[in-house]
């Protein structure tokens, strides 16, 4: 993932920061508790195709 694209990702949403889980594949926010999957190297930013993240699993996020 390229971190100049990185810098300037916001969540669609709420626009908050992400935060860039690279084993996932994922941009988190962890405000609204949505991880967006990224496929070939390019972000999904869509709302409806994001996955809801659990409570624990918004802890476990540094």
């Amino acid at each position: 993932m390229d971190p100049k694209l990185l810098d300037i990702l916001v969540c669609p949403l709420c626009k908050s920061p992400l935060v860039y889980q690279k084993a996932a594949q994922e941009l988190i926010c962890k405000a609204d508790r949505l991880a967006y999957k990224i496929a070939d190297d390019i972000p999904v930013m869509l709302v409806d195709e994001a996955r809801k993240l659990s409570a624990e699993e918004i802890e476990k996020i540094r």
